[in-house]
């Protein structure tokens, strides 16, 4: 049985049981986990479908000698390249690890890899964008967002030319796509990446949609008083909440309670770290991977916000 037959099975039998399903859904917690699981998913959803598309473009039509011609020899000199290339590329977190995994492949050092896949959804011109049109009255945080971004995807790059290890990324199986048309290399490719990102993807919003309806707003309104405090809840908060990278200014203009540092904070950390993106690493890259990258991507964008919203606020 194939995912097409199970899907037809679901579907028939949720009109068998439409009654009972219309029942729950009246349940208000689990009507408020049904809708963020869905917003969810339909922010992340064309940003995947984006990413694994060009990643797929990529492996197919790009020659493995673009890169070595693109990018400097020496690791330490490719990072910074490739964290200011993720500005001139719209996407999401969701898009930004196939199109990583996918350079990796190329050929492209793992660390100038790992520094576009996070500048790319943080610092891209719509990101930044949504980011002045959510704070009218505070352009700088445009700034600090843009700064902080590629300072953090370089860090992250330049500490993988020095701790990293090759035996922690296990990029799962791709079908052989040499031998065959490259029209038919294509589809396979992206077949396959859909498929494989977009499970780990529907966990990662499922533990977000979770999360939203357990956490109590209240205890945010305790914590936002705190200075400390509330740098750590707001980060925390955009590990936990999974928001598109394009949608996540909004949500931090209506955190009005909390300092503009905590919401740099916030800005920083969520395109960089939270469950879809760990869940995502997990299936791309292997466990091993994201249990030492996430940690301390986590650790670096909060310092590295802090920092920054010193001198800009």
């Amino acid at each position: 049985m194939g995912s097409v037959e199970i899907l037809a099975a679901i579907l028939i039998l949720l009109v068998i049981f439409k009654n009972q399903v219309s029942a729950l859904l009246s349940v208000q917690s689990l009507a408020t986990w049904t809708t963020v699981f869905v917003s969810v998913m339909v922010q992340a959803m064309p940003f995947l479908v984006f990413g694994v598309a060009l990643s797929a473009v990529i492996a197919v039509y790009v020659p493995r000698a673009f890169w070595a011609r693109a990018l400097p020899r020496h690791p330490a000199l490719a990072v910074p390249v490739a964290s200011v290339a993720g500005v001139i590329l719209p996407g999401c977190e969701c898009g930004s690890v196939p199109i990583g995994a996918s350079l990796i492949r190329r050929g492209v050092t793992p660390a100038a890899a790992l520094a576009f896949l996070l500048a790319a959804p943080a610092i891209n011109p719509i990101v930044l964008t949504a980011t002045v049109v959510a704070f009218p009255n505070n352009p700088e945080m445009a700034v600090g967002r843009g700064i902080a971004g590629l300072v953090v995807a370089m860090i992250m790059g330049w500490l993988w030319t020095r701790l990293g290890r090759q035996e922690w990324i296990r990029l799962p199986y791709r079908p052989d796509l040499e031998g065959v048309s490259k029209a038919r290399a294509f589809w396979t490719a992206v077949r396959h990446d859909i498929v494989h990102a977009g499970g780990f993807l529907v966990i990662g919003a499922m533990a977000a949609a979770t999360i939203n309806v357990v956490i109590p707003e209240r205890w945010l309104l305790t914590l936002a008083d705190n200075p400390v405090l509330s740098v750590i809840a707001l980060a925390v908060l955009a590990v936990l909440l999974s928001m598109c990278s394009e949608a996540d200014a909004f949500v931090a203009a209506s955190l009005s309670q909390f300092s503009l540092t905590s919401r740099l904070v916030f800005l920083t950390v969520g395109p960089m770290v939270d469950l879809k993106l760990i869940s995502m690493q997990s299936g791309v890259f292997g466990r091993r991977f994201a249990a030492r990258f996430a940690p301390t991507t986590f650790v670096v964008a909060v310092l590295v916000a802090v920092a920054v919203a010193a001198f800009a606020f």
